[in-house]
């Protein structure tokens, strides 16, 4: 068995010595989502710019998005050309450095917009919690490989994976990170499904999760007063429904072709948060239901494309890896047009590629390189491998 895990890691190796490429039309996507990101970025962040500098700088965001993205940029290159083998061996002791991380946000984490959740290195500010995301997603292949056909046993296919998942979310329970626990509970949820792990426990699951968000709302006021300004924002149009509305009124005002780009009229800080959360608002004002349709189609393409280099892959790891990296990036897309359009409440997650959150892009990127990668192996035959 060690001989054949050698044999594995050695010929893939050894194709990315030879240099065979990577799927064209996935890396396409996403430099063509990344692009279209930073151009929308700029003109819904504009505005706010402008009153942040005095009237003097016009792309305050956009010059730290990009400086992000060309590290994101670096980050997918060299990602593309590391073996899948090398996450598969490092993803417990990236987990562990994750968990730490996490913890770290309580001693000596820096507050913003009310929320402590970065930590500042060197004048470096990042968000532990978009690493643990890839930590998690890696960890979680690295145990449906192990557990096999096992994972159909509430022992493994619970048991495991909830133990793996609770020392993430709890520490970000510690931190009242709502949004990032929903967002990873989705993702865990959607790989323990393609691990083996048998629906009813799934479902039991879904269950108990929902008891807990409805016990968070009753007892965070916070988490609450969203869940009021969702169901009623015209109640409160001042204050907890404000943004909601502003949002609605972005969206409804862009018709079918939109006000034209650089035209929207609710990013002159009339919508808050207009270049991060609510940035697609922006993007339907200016473009309209054309152009917002354009961008969800181009969301759909990269999501599909993932999905097929998943199932292309050799291996169980490298399928249920890409399977666990594109599905983050679906669900965050769902989620994040859900609340623009106030069809969920809101969330406080971003919209992968186009939201203002050099963390968040940087790490998508990377993300997409480990992909890329693992889109080197299609054609080869399936590897035959046992539990390990």
């Amino acid at each position: 068995m060690a001989a054949g895990k050698a044999l594995y890691a050695k010929e893939d190796r050894r194709r990315l010595r030879a240099g065979e490429g990577v799927d064209i039309p996935f890396a396409l996507l996403v430099l063509l989502m990344l692009t279209v990101g930073l151009i929308m970025l700029y003109s819904a962040s504009s505005a706010q710019s402008e009153y942040d500098t005095g009237y003097t700088i016009s792309t305050k965001y956009l010059q730290k998005q990009a400086v992000c993205a060309l590290l994101g940029l670096v980050c997918m290159v060299v990602f593309s050309r590391i073996p899948a083998d090398f996450w598969y061996r490092f993803a417990w002791p990236l987990y562990g450095i994750s968990i730490v991380l996490l913890l770290s946000v309580l001693v000596v984490g820096e507050s913003v917009n009310g929320a402590r959740r970065w930590i500042n290195v060197a004048g470096i500010r990042f968000q532990p919690s978009e690493i643990a995301k890839f930590t998690l997603i890696v960890l979680f292949a690295r145990l449906t490989r192990g557990f096999g056909t096992d994972a159909k046993k509430f022992r493994y296919g619970v048991l495991g994976f909830g133990a793996a998942l609770l020392g993430i979310l709890v520490p970000l329970a510690l931190e009242k990170h709502l949004s990032a626990i929903m967002l990873m509970g989705m993702v865990a949820v959607v790989m323990m499904f393609v691990a083996g792990t048998h629906p009813k426990w799934l479902l039991l699951g879904a269950a108990a999760a929902a008891a807990f968000v409805l016990v968070y709302i009753t007892f965070m006021g916070y988490a609450g007063d969203r869940v009021t300004a969702w169901l009623h924002p015209e109640e409160d149009p001042g204050d907890t429904g404000y943004q909601i509305l502003q949002s609605l009124y972005a969206i409804g005002s862009g018709g079918l072709f939109g006000l034209g780009f650089g035209k929207s009229r609710q990013k002159y800080l009339y919508l808050p948060f207009q270049y991060n959360d609510y940035i697609f608002a922006v993007v339907c004002e200016e473009l309209g239901l054309v152009g917002a349709l354009m961008i969800i189609t181009l969301f759909a393409a990269l999501i599909l494309r993932g999905y097929w280099i998943a199932l292309k892959a050799s291996d169980r790891f490298s399928t249920v890896l890409a399977a666990g990296l594109v599905t983050l990036i679906a669900v965050q897309t769902i989620l994040n047009l859900g609340v623009v359009t106030n069809l969920l409440p809101s969330t406080g997650i971003a919209l992968p590629f186009f939201s203002y959150g050099g963390t968040a892009l940087a790490v998508n990127l990377g993300e997409m390189g480990v992909v890329l990668s693992i889109s080197r192996q299609r054609g080869q035959p399936k590897k035959q491998e046992v539990p390990v």
